[in-house]
């Protein structure tokens, strides 16, 4: 028996900044150090780092250039987290089910 794509939805959405943050930890390189060397902000990439940020298309390019991670895939990540979480918003699911309720008598 196969999982559905439902059965998927159940699990925590995976912000891109967490790999990153992995990847600095496996290669010992402290998060101050890191945003000195490349001239970010320390605050933004700790922010990034622990998913209270998105990782900008151009934030993305930095991160391949000094890391070697491919730019796109973080940019697609972070487009899956944002999708994730609108799911998730009850708020948004109401406001969304009122719209197909409306689209269907049209």
């Amino acid at each position: 028996m196969g999982i559905s794509a439902n059965d998927l939805q159940s699990f925590r959405p995976y912000h891109p900044g967490e790999l990153v943050k992995e990847e600095l930890e496996c290669r010992e390189i402290k998060q101050k150090e890191f945003a000195k060397k490349f001239g970010l902000s320390y605050s933004a990439l700790n922010e990034i780092l622990n998913g209270k940020r998105p990782i900008t298309t151009e934030f993305a390019l930095v991160l391949e250039a000094a890391l070697g991670i491919n730019a796109d895939l973080l940019v697609r990540m972070q487009t899956d987290y944002n999708m994730q979480v609108a799911r998730k918003n009850n708020s948004l699911s109401e406001k969304l089910n009122q719209i197909k309720k409306i689209a269907a008598i049209l």
